[in-house]
Protein backbone atom coordinates (compact mmCIF):
# COMPACT_ATOMS: atom_id res chain seq x y z
CA UNK A 1 0.00 0.00 0.00
CA UNK A 2 1.28 3.31 -0.89
CA UNK A 3 0.09 6.88 -1.16
CA UNK A 4 1.23 9.92 -3.43
CA UNK A 5 0.96 12.74 -0.96
CA UNK A 6 1.63 16.97 -1.97
CA UNK A 7 3.65 19.01 0.56
CA UNK A 8 5.24 22.36 0.18
CA UNK A 9 5.02 22.23 -3.53
CA UNK A 10 5.89 19.08 -4.15
CA UNK A 11 4.84 14.88 -4.30
CA UNK A 12 6.25 11.93 -2.51
CA UNK A 13 5.63 8.66 -2.84
CA UNK A 14 5.66 6.88 1.06
CA UNK A 15 3.91 3.73 2.67
CA UNK A 16 3.55 3.43 6.14
CA UNK A 17 6.82 3.38 7.98
CA UNK A 18 8.48 5.54 5.49
CA UNK A 19 11.25 8.70 6.47
CA UNK A 20 11.28 11.08 4.34
CA UNK A 21 12.64 15.07 4.22
CA UNK A 22 9.77 17.44 2.70
CA UNK A 23 10.18 21.00 3.03
CA UNK A 24 10.37 22.56 6.86
CA UNK A 25 6.85 22.67 8.88
CA UNK A 26 5.42 24.60 11.65
CA UNK A 27 4.98 21.55 13.70
CA UNK A 28 7.32 20.76 16.77
CA UNK A 29 8.91 17.29 17.03
CA UNK A 30 7.10 14.27 18.32
CA UNK A 31 3.74 16.01 16.88
CA UNK A 32 1.46 14.53 14.25
CA UNK A 33 0.62 15.76 11.32
CA UNK A 34 -1.85 14.85 9.02
CA UNK A 35 -1.88 15.38 5.02
CA UNK A 36 -5.19 15.70 3.43
CA UNK A 37 -3.95 16.14 -0.13
CA UNK A 38 -3.62 12.59 -1.05
CA UNK A 39 -3.08 12.30 -5.33
CA UNK A 40 -3.02 9.20 -5.51
CA UNK A 41 -3.70 5.77 -3.26
CA UNK A 42 -2.88 2.01 -4.34
CA UNK A 43 -4.88 -0.41 -1.96
CA UNK A 44 -4.63 -4.18 -2.21
CA UNK A 45 -3.89 -3.88 -6.06
CA UNK A 46 -6.38 -1.17 -6.76
CA UNK A 47 -5.72 2.39 -7.81
CA UNK A 48 -7.52 5.17 -6.64
CA UNK A 49 -6.53 8.45 -8.78
CA UNK A 50 -7.90 11.75 -7.39
CA UNK A 51 -9.62 14.65 -9.22
CA UNK A 52 -7.59 16.33 -8.14
CA UNK A 53 -7.10 14.81 -4.51
CA UNK A 54 -8.72 10.98 -3.18
CA UNK A 55 -11.51 11.77 -0.94
CA UNK A 56 -11.38 10.80 2.69
CA UNK A 57 -8.27 9.60 2.33
CA UNK A 58 -5.09 10.56 5.11
CA UNK A 59 -1.57 10.40 5.49
CA UNK A 60 -0.79 10.41 9.50
CA UNK A 61 3.08 11.34 10.15
CA UNK A 62 5.32 11.89 13.46
CA UNK A 63 7.93 15.25 13.13
CA UNK A 64 11.00 13.44 14.04
CA UNK A 65 13.16 16.45 13.62
CA UNK A 66 13.72 19.91 11.74
CA UNK A 67 17.31 20.49 10.23
CA UNK A 68 18.91 22.24 7.38
CA UNK A 69 20.31 20.45 4.48
CA UNK A 70 23.87 20.78 2.85
CA UNK A 71 25.28 23.93 1.51
CA UNK A 72 25.21 24.87 -1.96
CA UNK A 73 27.43 27.62 -3.62
CA UNK A 74 25.86 30.28 -5.61
CA UNK A 75 28.39 32.09 -8.00
CA UNK A 76 27.49 34.71 -10.23
CA UNK A 77 30.13 36.23 -12.39
CA UNK A 78 30.35 38.51 -15.39
CA UNK A 79 33.94 38.12 -17.45
CA UNK A 80 35.86 41.27 -17.92
CA UNK A 81 33.60 43.19 -15.51
CA UNK A 82 35.19 42.22 -12.15
CA UNK A 83 31.74 41.38 -10.82
CA UNK A 84 31.54 38.09 -9.06
CA UNK A 85 29.17 37.55 -6.52
CA UNK A 86 29.47 34.41 -4.35
CA UNK A 87 26.43 33.53 -2.17
CA UNK A 88 25.91 29.94 0.38
CA UNK A 89 22.71 28.44 1.13
CA UNK A 90 21.07 25.83 3.40
CA UNK A 91 18.04 24.82 2.70
CA UNK A 92 15.60 24.04 5.75
CA UNK A 93 14.16 20.46 6.23
CA UNK A 94 11.73 18.91 8.43
CA UNK A 95 12.53 14.75 9.03
CA UNK A 96 8.63 12.57 9.24
CA UNK A 97 8.12 9.43 9.38
CA UNK A 98 4.74 7.82 8.09
CA UNK A 99 2.58 6.29 10.83
CA UNK A 100 -0.74 5.38 8.71
CA UNK A 101 -2.12 5.59 5.42
CA UNK A 102 -6.25 5.59 5.51
CA UNK A 103 -8.63 5.56 3.02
Amino acid sequence: MYAIIETGGKQYRVSEGDVIRVEKLANGEGETIEFERVLVLSKDGQLLVGKPCVENAKVKATVLKHGKGDKIIVFKYKPKKNYRKKQGHRQPFTEIKIEKIEA
